[in-house]
């Protein structure tokens, strides 16, 4: 037997009642965790590594299996699951000595050999973001200062904050405006800037926006804002936090006037975001759940693309998708119905595929408890 990432028996976590005798907890805003993997392995078994593609479906297993649990940095939550005791080491909790709640944002950091910063590539055009038009239109400015930075000097739009829903194409904007302007894109996840030990995050932000301005002009896109940008009554006391919060304020201001630097910052929550953080936002561009028109204009380009023939018409698809977004849409709602009909060897997608499909996207959204059962 192999001994590996031992947990000290002080530091694993039990679940509390949501009353404790010593009153209510306090609700966690953002938990933050780092794989670590099993505190003990057989020698045939290989610690699995953890890549987290849809953000939503892991908060949603997260909380479903932790809600009511007490979280304390330093601590430890194990996966009863999907990998049984599988340890995650709490890394932040605002606040700390909180309890995970149904509206908890979890988060999962990075891997160590993914956190070398670097450059995106896209090929994704401004004409792909179906719908968005107000947000485009307020990304016009963004669009003329790259092209002549130069020309705007102090007059530059540094700091810009997209905000909604998830899957509403937030991300998806920041690539076409890199791709339609040939400029490089930085793109990170804030849980990716925090730093296990003092120090890390500080430097690590500073390395970003160092290698954002060798690039210039070039666009920084920093996704989960509220990771490392949460109001500070909602963040604990440790150092290491208001000192990324600091660092992340000094690049945000420009002290070394990096001309030709565009910060995105996105968040689903920006009133959790601390103020002195969003203040340096100049722009804040809401992000909309789409309508009927954009919806039906997403769905007929989807099909387009699916490897089997769609019998159900795209505007009654529109209809019956209404408060879905575009990756909604796409992953659960179309994607969903696909693997339906494979399951029952048709190759067709018909209206009972696409009601399985929203039925199980209702479940998953009003009763995640239901979700993994």
């Amino acid at each position: 037997m192999k001994f590996n990432n031992m947990v000290p028996d002080s530091y694993i976590i039990e679940k509390k009642t949501l009353q404790s005798t010593s009153g209510p907890k306090k609700e966690a805003k953002v938990v933050v965790l780092q794989s670590i993997g099993y505190p003990f392995l057989c020698n045939l078994v290989e610690n699995p590594k953890i890549e987290i593609f849809d953000k939503e479906l892991f908060e949603l297993y997260a909380r479903e299996q932790w809600e009511g649990y007490t979280v304390n940095e330093g601590s430890f939550l194990f996966d009863q699951k999907l990998l049984p005791d599988y340890a995650f080491k709490i890394i932040k909790a605002h606040p700390n000595n909180s309890q995970i709640t149904a509206n908890t944002s979890i988060l999962l950091m990075e891997n160590e050999e993914d956190k070398e910063i670097k450059k995106i590539e896209s090929n994704v055009k401004m004409e792909d973001v179906v719908g968005q038009e107000r947000a485009k239109t307020k990304c016009k400015i963004i669009m003329k200062y790259l092209q002549d930075p130069e020309k705007f000097n102090e007059w530059a739009p540094r700091n810009i904050l997209f905000y909604g829903q998830p899957g509403t194409g937030k991300t998806m904007l920041a690539k076409s405006l890199s791709n339609e302007l040939k400029v490089p894109l930085f793109l990170v996840k804030a849980t990716r800037l925090i730093g296990e030990h003092v120090g890390d995050g500080a430097r690590q932000i500073h390395e970003l926006f160092e290698a954002a301005a060798q690039a210039a002009p070039s666009v920084i896109f920093i996704d989960e804002m509220d990771a490392i940008g949460l109001d500070r009554k909602y963040q604990s006391l440790r150092g290491d936090v208001s000192e990324v919060v600091n660092a992340l304020l000094t690049e945000m201001d420009g002290i070394d006037q990096n001309y030709g630097v565009v910060t995105i910052g996105a968040t689903n929550n920006p009133h959790l975001l601390d103020y002195a953080i969003r203040s340096r936002f100049e722009e804040e561009i809401e992000f909309e759940i789409p309508n009927k028109e954009q919806r039906q204009t997403m769905l007929e380009n989807y099909i387009k693309t699916m490897p089997f023939e769609m019998k159900v018409d795209s505007k009654r698809l529109a209809n019956v998708s209404k408060g879905m977004s575009g990756r909604d849409i796409k992953e659960r709602l179309l994607k969903t119905a696909l693997h339906k009909a494979i399951s029952e060897d048709m190759d067709c997608i018909n209206w009972e595929h696409v009601e399985y499909a929203l039925k199980l996207h209702k479940n998953e959204k009003n009763e995640p408890k239901h979700m993994f059962a």
